[in-house]
Protein backbone atom coordinates (compact mmCIF):
# COMPACT_ATOMS: atom_id res chain seq x y z
CA UNK A 1 0.00 0.00 0.00
CA UNK A 2 1.63 3.65 -0.92
CA UNK A 3 2.24 6.56 1.29
CA UNK A 4 -0.09 8.94 -0.26
CA UNK A 5 1.04 12.05 2.01
CA UNK A 6 4.85 11.57 1.71
CA UNK A 7 7.45 11.18 4.77
CA UNK A 8 6.97 14.33 6.19
CA UNK A 9 2.88 13.47 7.79
CA UNK A 10 2.79 12.30 10.95
CA UNK A 11 2.44 8.49 11.73
CA UNK A 12 -1.01 7.53 12.93
CA UNK A 13 -1.04 4.70 15.36
CA UNK A 14 -4.33 2.46 16.78
CA UNK A 15 -2.94 2.64 20.39
CA UNK A 16 -4.54 0.63 22.88
CA UNK A 17 -1.99 1.45 25.38
CA UNK A 18 -0.98 -2.36 25.74
CA UNK A 19 2.86 -3.21 25.10
CA UNK A 20 2.56 -3.97 21.28
CA UNK A 21 1.06 -0.49 20.84
CA UNK A 22 3.22 1.08 23.21
CA UNK A 23 6.06 -0.03 22.16
CA UNK A 24 5.02 0.74 18.16
CA UNK A 25 5.19 4.60 19.63
CA UNK A 26 9.10 4.49 20.10
CA UNK A 27 10.44 2.64 17.68
CA UNK A 28 8.33 4.11 14.87
CA UNK A 29 9.62 7.64 15.56
CA UNK A 30 13.49 5.89 15.96
CA UNK A 31 12.83 3.73 12.72
CA UNK A 32 10.96 6.01 10.46
CA UNK A 33 12.12 9.39 11.97
CA UNK A 34 8.67 10.38 11.87
CA UNK A 35 6.25 12.04 14.50
CA UNK A 36 2.94 9.70 16.10
CA UNK A 37 -0.21 10.27 16.85
CA UNK A 38 -1.42 7.74 18.67
CA UNK A 39 -5.95 7.37 18.34
CA UNK A 40 -8.10 5.19 20.29
CA UNK A 41 -11.11 4.00 19.27
CA UNK A 42 -13.30 3.34 22.96
CA UNK A 43 -15.24 0.23 22.27
CA UNK A 44 -15.90 -0.41 25.92
CA UNK A 45 -13.79 -1.20 29.01
CA UNK A 46 -12.21 2.72 29.76
CA UNK A 47 -13.43 4.69 32.33
CA UNK A 48 -12.38 7.79 32.96
CA UNK A 49 -8.98 6.94 34.79
CA UNK A 50 -7.97 4.65 31.87
CA UNK A 51 -8.61 7.24 29.71
CA UNK A 52 -6.75 9.29 31.62
CA UNK A 53 -4.07 6.86 32.13
CA UNK A 54 -3.85 6.47 28.17
CA UNK A 55 -3.26 10.12 26.90
CA UNK A 56 -0.83 10.04 29.77
CA UNK A 57 1.06 7.47 28.47
CA UNK A 58 0.62 7.98 25.51
CA UNK A 59 2.91 11.56 25.94
CA UNK A 60 5.68 9.59 28.04
CA UNK A 61 6.28 7.13 25.09
CA UNK A 62 6.94 10.28 22.63
CA UNK A 63 3.38 10.88 21.03
CA UNK A 64 2.52 14.34 19.49
CA UNK A 65 -0.92 14.27 20.06
CA UNK A 66 -3.32 11.50 21.45
CA UNK A 67 -6.91 11.45 20.62
CA UNK A 68 -9.91 9.25 21.72
CA UNK A 69 -13.25 8.77 20.34
CA UNK A 70 -16.46 7.08 22.37
CA UNK A 71 -17.68 4.23 19.64
CA UNK A 72 -19.55 2.58 22.39
CA UNK A 73 -22.99 3.21 21.06
CA UNK A 74 -22.01 2.75 17.30
CA UNK A 75 -20.49 -0.46 18.32
CA UNK A 76 -23.62 -1.32 20.33
CA UNK A 77 -25.72 -0.78 17.46
CA UNK A 78 -24.04 -2.04 13.85
CA UNK A 79 -22.27 -5.32 15.50
CA UNK A 80 -23.47 -6.21 19.35
CA UNK A 81 -26.86 -5.48 18.49
CA UNK A 82 -26.47 -8.42 15.84
CA UNK A 83 -24.46 -10.78 18.03
CA UNK A 84 -27.29 -10.72 20.65
CA UNK A 85 -29.89 -11.15 18.12
CA UNK A 86 -28.20 -13.88 17.06
CA UNK A 87 -27.63 -15.87 20.03
CA UNK A 88 -23.74 -15.98 18.69
CA UNK A 89 -20.96 -17.94 20.11
CA UNK A 90 -17.54 -19.04 18.32
CA UNK A 91 -17.37 -22.75 19.20
CA UNK A 92 -20.93 -23.24 20.81
CA UNK A 93 -18.59 -21.45 23.69
CA UNK A 94 -16.54 -18.31 23.21
CA UNK A 95 -19.08 -14.95 22.48
CA UNK A 96 -16.97 -13.28 19.62
CA UNK A 97 -16.36 -10.57 23.41
CA UNK A 98 -13.11 -9.49 21.92
CA UNK A 99 -12.72 -8.88 18.70
CA UNK A 100 -16.04 -7.90 16.77
CA UNK A 101 -14.97 -4.31 17.62
CA UNK A 102 -11.65 -4.44 14.94
CA UNK A 103 -13.64 -3.53 11.52
CA UNK A 104 -15.25 -0.22 13.28
CA UNK A 105 -12.15 0.57 15.20
CA UNK A 106 -10.24 0.63 10.81
CA UNK A 107 -13.08 2.35 10.07
CA UNK A 108 -12.67 5.29 12.91
CA UNK A 109 -8.94 4.69 12.27
CA UNK A 110 -8.90 5.93 8.35
CA UNK A 111 -11.32 8.41 8.64
CA UNK A 112 -9.36 10.30 10.98
CA UNK A 113 -6.31 9.75 9.02
CA UNK A 114 -7.82 11.57 6.67
CA UNK A 115 -8.94 14.57 8.86
CA UNK A 116 -5.18 14.29 10.22
CA UNK A 117 -3.54 14.62 6.25
CA UNK A 118 -1.75 11.31 7.06
CA UNK A 119 -1.68 8.85 4.69
CA UNK A 120 0.51 6.26 6.60
CA UNK A 121 -1.07 4.38 9.73
CA UNK A 122 0.33 1.17 11.94
CA UNK A 123 -1.19 -0.80 14.41
CA UNK A 124 0.06 -3.01 16.92
CA UNK A 125 -1.07 -6.94 15.66
CA UNK A 126 1.47 -9.69 15.48
CA UNK A 127 1.70 -12.34 12.67
CA UNK A 128 0.41 -15.25 14.29
CA UNK A 129 -3.37 -13.44 15.50
CA UNK A 130 -6.64 -12.83 14.01
CA UNK A 131 -6.55 -8.91 14.50
CA UNK A 132 -3.75 -8.56 12.03
CA UNK A 133 -6.52 -9.80 9.32
CA UNK A 134 -9.81 -7.92 10.54
CA UNK A 135 -7.71 -4.61 10.94
CA UNK A 136 -6.50 -5.20 6.99
CA UNK A 137 -9.02 -6.39 5.28
CA UNK A 138 -11.31 -3.50 6.57
CA UNK A 139 -8.55 -0.75 5.93
CA UNK A 140 -8.08 -2.33 2.09
CA UNK A 141 -11.64 -2.09 1.63
CA UNK A 142 -12.51 1.24 2.71
CA UNK A 143 -9.03 3.00 1.76
CA UNK A 144 -6.91 1.09 -0.18
CA UNK A 145 -4.14 3.97 -0.56
CA UNK A 146 -3.23 3.89 3.08
CA UNK A 147 0.56 2.81 4.02
CA UNK A 148 -0.06 0.44 6.52
CA UNK A 149 2.79 -0.80 9.14
CA UNK A 150 2.60 -3.03 11.18
CA UNK A 151 5.95 -3.17 13.45
CA UNK A 152 5.39 -5.75 15.80
CA UNK A 153 4.37 -8.38 12.78
CA UNK A 154 6.83 -7.34 10.06
CA UNK A 155 9.97 -7.25 12.04
CA UNK A 156 8.72 -10.51 14.13
CA UNK A 157 9.29 -8.53 17.56
CA UNK A 158 8.62 -11.05 20.37
CA UNK A 159 6.97 -9.42 23.80
CA UNK A 160 10.35 -9.34 25.74
CA UNK A 161 12.21 -7.58 23.51
CA UNK A 162 9.43 -5.07 23.31
CA UNK A 163 9.45 -5.05 27.08
CA UNK A 164 13.35 -4.78 27.17
CA UNK A 165 13.03 -1.93 24.22
CA UNK A 166 10.67 0.34 26.89
CA UNK A 167 12.84 -0.79 29.98
CA UNK A 168 16.10 0.47 28.18
CA UNK A 169 14.88 3.05 27.49
CA UNK A 170 13.12 4.27 30.70
CA UNK A 171 9.17 4.28 29.27
CA UNK A 172 6.38 3.14 30.96
CA UNK A 173 5.41 -0.26 30.84
CA UNK A 174 2.04 -1.60 30.87
CA UNK A 175 0.86 -2.99 34.29
CA UNK A 176 0.97 -7.18 32.95
CA UNK A 177 4.42 -6.42 30.97
CA UNK A 178 4.99 -9.33 29.02
CA UNK A 179 3.00 -12.22 30.90
CA UNK A 180 -0.26 -11.10 29.33
CA UNK A 181 -2.08 -9.95 26.59
CA UNK A 182 -5.13 -8.40 27.35
CA UNK A 183 -7.32 -7.15 25.71
CA UNK A 184 -10.91 -5.39 26.95
CA UNK A 185 -14.23 -4.00 25.53
CA UNK A 186 -18.05 -3.72 25.93
CA UNK A 187 -18.66 -7.53 25.60
CA UNK A 188 -15.58 -8.46 27.62
CA UNK A 189 -12.26 -9.33 27.97
CA UNK A 190 -9.61 -11.88 26.35
CA UNK A 191 -6.48 -12.85 28.04
CA UNK A 192 -3.39 -14.77 26.27
CA UNK A 193 -0.29 -15.44 28.15
CA UNK A 194 1.90 -18.70 28.54
CA UNK A 195 -1.11 -21.42 29.66
CA UNK A 196 -2.79 -20.35 26.87
CA UNK A 197 0.01 -21.52 24.48
CA UNK A 198 -0.77 -25.51 25.00
CA UNK A 199 -4.35 -26.99 25.16
CA UNK A 200 -3.40 -28.57 28.68
CA UNK A 201 -3.36 -25.61 30.67
CA UNK A 202 -5.77 -22.64 32.78
CA UNK A 203 -5.18 -19.14 34.16
CA UNK A 204 -4.12 -18.85 37.66
CA UNK A 205 -6.82 -17.05 39.32
CA UNK A 206 -4.95 -13.73 39.61
CA UNK A 207 -4.70 -13.27 36.21
CA UNK A 208 -8.65 -13.16 35.81
CA UNK A 209 -9.25 -9.23 35.51
CA UNK A 210 -13.48 -9.14 35.98
CA UNK A 211 -13.67 -12.06 37.55
CA UNK A 212 -10.65 -12.58 39.83
CA UNK A 213 -11.94 -13.89 43.58
CA UNK A 214 -14.99 -14.52 42.32
CA UNK A 215 -14.80 -18.12 44.10
CA UNK A 216 -12.46 -17.16 47.00
CA UNK A 217 -14.64 -14.76 48.25
CA UNK A 218 -18.24 -15.95 46.67
CA UNK A 219 -21.42 -13.29 46.71
CA UNK A 220 -24.55 -14.07 48.15
CA UNK A 221 -27.26 -15.44 45.35
CA UNK A 222 -29.02 -12.85 43.65
CA UNK A 223 -32.17 -12.24 41.14
CA UNK A 224 -32.17 -10.09 38.12
CA UNK A 225 -35.00 -9.33 35.97
CA UNK A 226 -33.62 -8.26 32.11
CA UNK A 227 -35.98 -6.77 29.68
CA UNK A 228 -35.63 -6.81 26.09
CA UNK A 229 -37.74 -4.98 23.46
CA UNK A 230 -37.11 -6.29 19.40
CA UNK A 231 -34.38 -8.17 20.67
CA UNK A 232 -32.36 -5.37 22.21
CA UNK A 233 -31.83 -5.22 26.02
CA UNK A 234 -33.67 -2.25 27.44
CA UNK A 235 -33.95 -2.81 31.10
CA UNK A 236 -32.82 -3.95 34.02
CA UNK A 237 -34.74 -4.83 36.96
CA UNK A 238 -37.67 -2.84 35.35
CA UNK A 239 -34.88 0.77 34.79
CA UNK A 240 -34.96 1.21 31.38
CA UNK A 241 -31.48 1.92 30.21
CA UNK A 242 -30.16 2.50 27.09
CA UNK A 243 -27.92 -0.69 26.12
CA UNK A 244 -24.36 0.43 26.73
CA UNK A 245 -25.28 1.84 30.35
CA UNK A 246 -27.24 -1.70 31.01
CA UNK A 247 -24.16 -3.89 29.65
CA UNK A 248 -22.07 -1.45 31.98
CA UNK A 249 -24.23 -1.74 34.97
CA UNK A 250 -24.84 -5.82 34.35
CA UNK A 251 -20.81 -5.98 34.33
CA UNK A 252 -20.23 -4.66 37.73
CA UNK A 253 -23.36 -7.01 38.80
CA UNK A 254 -22.53 -9.91 37.32
CA UNK A 255 -18.53 -10.20 36.94
CA UNK A 256 -18.37 -10.95 41.03
CA UNK A 257 -19.88 -14.19 41.03
CA UNK A 258 -17.28 -15.19 38.40
CA UNK A 259 -20.09 -15.78 35.31
CA UNK A 260 -19.23 -16.03 31.97
CA UNK A 261 -15.42 -16.88 32.76
CA UNK A 262 -13.61 -19.57 30.26
CA UNK A 263 -10.69 -20.88 27.89
CA UNK A 264 -11.74 -20.93 23.83
CA UNK A 265 -10.14 -23.05 21.70
CA UNK A 266 -11.06 -22.15 18.18
CA UNK A 267 -9.53 -21.86 14.31
CA UNK A 268 -7.89 -18.84 13.70
CA UNK A 269 -8.77 -16.58 10.67
CA UNK A 270 -5.20 -17.99 9.55
CA UNK A 271 -5.98 -21.36 9.61
CA UNK A 272 -4.31 -22.89 12.56
CA UNK A 273 -6.20 -23.83 16.16
CA UNK A 274 -5.26 -20.86 18.84
CA UNK A 275 -6.61 -20.77 22.68
CA UNK A 276 -7.91 -17.63 24.41
CA UNK A 277 -9.21 -16.70 28.06
CA UNK A 278 -11.92 -14.44 28.21
CA UNK A 279 -13.92 -13.01 31.01
CA UNK A 280 -17.58 -12.11 29.12
CA UNK A 281 -20.12 -11.72 32.33
CA UNK A 282 -22.46 -9.65 30.54
CA UNK A 283 -22.50 -11.53 26.93
CA UNK A 284 -23.47 -15.06 29.38
CA UNK A 285 -26.80 -13.40 30.80
CA UNK A 286 -27.78 -11.17 28.08
CA UNK A 287 -27.39 -14.67 25.37
CA UNK A 288 -28.84 -17.04 27.20
CA UNK A 289 -31.59 -14.88 28.46
CA UNK A 290 -32.55 -13.20 25.06
CA UNK A 291 -32.31 -17.15 23.79
CA UNK A 292 -34.58 -18.59 26.23
CA UNK A 293 -37.14 -15.16 25.28
CA UNK A 294 -36.82 -15.99 21.97
CA UNK A 295 -38.29 -19.68 22.32
CA UNK A 296 -41.18 -18.32 23.75
CA UNK A 297 -42.07 -15.90 21.04
CA UNK A 298 -40.59 -18.20 17.69
CA UNK A 299 -42.03 -20.14 15.84
CA UNK A 300 -39.74 -23.36 15.59
CA UNK A 301 -38.61 -22.99 11.92
CA UNK A 302 -37.96 -19.17 12.93
CA UNK A 303 -35.49 -20.14 14.86
CA UNK A 304 -33.64 -22.65 12.59
CA UNK A 305 -33.19 -20.22 9.65
CA UNK A 306 -32.00 -17.46 12.06
CA UNK A 307 -29.50 -19.81 14.20
CA UNK A 308 -28.09 -20.48 10.43
CA UNK A 309 -27.65 -17.05 8.92
CA UNK A 310 -26.15 -16.38 12.50
CA UNK A 311 -23.88 -19.01 12.50
CA UNK A 312 -22.66 -17.63 9.56
CA UNK A 313 -22.54 -13.88 10.46
CA UNK A 314 -20.66 -14.88 13.26
CA UNK A 315 -17.56 -16.73 11.45
CA UNK A 316 -17.93 -13.01 8.93
CA UNK A 317 -17.53 -10.93 12.25
CA UNK A 318 -14.70 -13.43 13.47
CA UNK A 319 -13.02 -12.97 9.57
CA UNK A 320 -12.78 -9.42 9.97
CA UNK A 321 -15.43 -9.54 6.62
CA UNK A 322 -18.10 -7.29 8.45
CA UNK A 323 -18.36 -4.92 5.51
CA UNK A 324 -19.12 -7.81 3.13
CA UNK A 325 -22.61 -6.92 1.86
CA UNK A 326 -24.05 -10.71 2.90
CA UNK A 327 -23.99 -9.39 6.56
CA UNK A 328 -26.53 -6.35 5.62
CA UNK A 329 -28.76 -9.41 4.34
CA UNK A 330 -28.14 -11.29 7.50
CA UNK A 331 -29.27 -8.42 10.01
CA UNK A 332 -32.37 -7.71 7.76
CA UNK A 333 -33.67 -10.96 8.47
CA UNK A 334 -32.43 -10.90 12.41
CA UNK A 335 -34.30 -7.54 12.65
CA UNK A 336 -37.52 -9.21 10.90
CA UNK A 337 -37.50 -11.91 13.20
CA UNK A 338 -36.91 -10.02 16.38
CA UNK A 339 -40.47 -8.08 15.60
CA UNK A 340 -41.82 -10.31 19.13
CA UNK A 341 -38.69 -10.68 20.71
CA UNK A 342 -40.38 -8.16 23.54
CA UNK A 343 -40.29 -9.54 27.17
CA UNK A 344 -38.63 -9.98 30.52
CA UNK A 345 -36.24 -12.45 31.64
CA UNK A 346 -35.35 -13.30 35.35
CA UNK A 347 -31.97 -14.65 35.71
CA UNK A 348 -30.38 -15.95 39.14
CA UNK A 349 -26.73 -15.44 39.80
CA UNK A 350 -24.81 -18.10 42.34
CA UNK A 351 -21.05 -18.03 42.16
CA UNK A 352 -19.92 -19.83 39.08
CA UNK A 353 -23.80 -20.07 37.51
CA UNK A 354 -26.25 -18.82 35.88
CA UNK A 355 -29.76 -20.50 35.85
CA UNK A 356 -33.19 -19.41 34.01
CA UNK A 357 -35.89 -18.55 36.35
CA UNK A 358 -38.25 -17.49 33.99
CA UNK A 359 -39.24 -15.74 30.77
CA UNK A 360 -42.56 -13.08 30.22
CA UNK A 361 -44.17 -12.15 26.64
CA UNK A 362 -47.34 -10.03 25.45
CA UNK A 363 -46.30 -12.59 22.96
CA UNK A 364 -46.13 -15.80 24.31
CA UNK A 365 -46.60 -18.77 22.30
CA UNK A 366 -47.15 -20.86 25.55
CA UNK A 367 -49.83 -18.67 27.08
CA UNK A 368 -51.69 -18.42 23.15
CA UNK A 369 -52.47 -22.22 23.49
CA UNK A 370 -55.44 -23.59 25.49
CA UNK A 371 -53.64 -26.73 26.55
CA UNK A 372 -50.96 -27.49 28.98
CA UNK A 373 -48.54 -29.75 27.98
CA UNK A 374 -48.62 -32.90 28.96
CA UNK A 375 -51.84 -32.23 31.03
CA UNK A 376 -54.94 -31.16 29.22
CA UNK A 377 -55.67 -30.64 25.57
CA UNK A 378 -56.71 -27.48 24.41
CA UNK A 379 -57.35 -26.69 20.58
CA UNK A 380 -57.64 -30.21 19.23
CA UNK A 381 -59.61 -33.68 21.11
CA UNK A 382 -58.17 -36.82 21.81
CA UNK A 383 -59.67 -38.44 18.80
CA UNK A 384 -57.55 -35.82 16.74
CA UNK A 385 -54.15 -36.73 18.67
CA UNK A 386 -54.55 -40.41 17.87
CA UNK A 387 -55.09 -39.49 14.40
CA UNK A 388 -52.21 -37.23 14.16
CA UNK A 389 -49.89 -40.09 15.64
CA UNK A 390 -51.01 -42.49 13.33
CA UNK A 391 -50.23 -39.93 10.29
CA UNK A 392 -47.13 -39.33 11.25
CA UNK A 393 -46.02 -42.90 11.85
CA UNK A 394 -47.30 -43.72 8.15
CA UNK A 395 -43.44 -42.68 6.87
CA UNK A 396 -41.98 -45.20 8.92
CA UNK A 397 -44.82 -47.87 8.92
CA UNK A 398 -44.32 -47.74 4.78
CA UNK A 399 -40.41 -48.12 5.05
CA UNK A 400 -40.44 -51.10 7.37
CA UNK A 401 -43.11 -52.65 5.29
CA UNK A 402 -41.47 -52.10 2.33
CA UNK A 403 -37.60 -54.39 3.86
CA UNK A 404 -40.58 -57.26 4.09
CA UNK A 405 -39.91 -57.25 8.04
CA UNK A 406 -43.87 -56.79 8.33
CA UNK A 407 -46.53 -58.58 6.45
Amino acid sequence: MSNASGASSPILLAFSGGLDTSFCVPWLKETYGRDVVTFTVDTGGLDAAAIQVLAERSKALGAIEHHIVDARAEYFDRVLKFLVMGNIRRGHLYPLCVGAERVLQAQLVAEYAKKLGTGTIAHGCTAAGNDQVRFEVALRTLAPGLEVLAPVRDQAFKRPEQLKFLEERHLPVPPYGAAYSINRGLWGISIGGKETLTSQGTLPDSAWVLTRDAFTNPQPPRSLTIGFTQGVPSSLDGEALAPVALIEKLEAIAAPYGIGRGIHLGDTVIGTKGRVAFEAPVAEVLLNAHRELEKLVLLPRQQRVKDQVAALYGDLVHEGQHLDPVCRDIEALMLSSQQRVTGTVTVGLRPGNLFIEGYDSAYSLMAASKGVYGEAAGEWTAADALGYSKMLALPGMFHTRAGGSTP
